[in-house]
């Protein structure tokens, strides 16, 4: 019996970590359109941008690019080590601190309160991780 119980399980995991993917694979194409078009739109209209504009847009793109690189990872090699998901959190959070501290002053108070609760969440989840 237990033989069957650890096939029905592992077939279980096996069917999950599918569906999963495929989520990823969903999300990353997302993500990567939403990278082109924002690329392209740079690239033909960036002369009538303000420079702040720009370096917002840039800032998008390069999280839109961490986190395909993330969702390429868990597609190939699947979960990452807990340590990595903490060590980004603070790199993350570290660096979104500074980049707050220097421009909020410039950003639309749209954009400046969504980061602010990013942050927020970014907190909550090193302090789970921390407990």
């Amino acid at each position: 019996m237990e033989h069957k119980e650890r096939e029905i399980k592992s077939k279980d995991s096996k069917d999950e970590q599918k569906m999963a993917n495929e989520r990823r694979i969903d999300e990353l194409l997302n993500i990567n359109n939403r990278y082109v078009r924002t690329q392209r739109h740079l690239e033909q209209h960036s002369d009538l941008s303000h420079p702040d504009n720009l370096r917002h847009a840039e800032d998008i793109q390069q999280e839109r690019e961490e986190e395909m690189d993330k969702l390429k990872s868990l597609i190939a090699y699947g979960e990452p080590e807990e340590e990595d998901e903490v060590d980004n959190l603070r790199r993350n959070l570290y660096h979104t601190d500074g980049y707050l501290e220097e421009q909020a002053d410039d950003m639309d108070d749209f954009t400046l309160e969504k980061t602010k609760e990013k942050q927020s969440h970014r907190r909550q989840q090193l302090e789970l991780q921390d407990d």
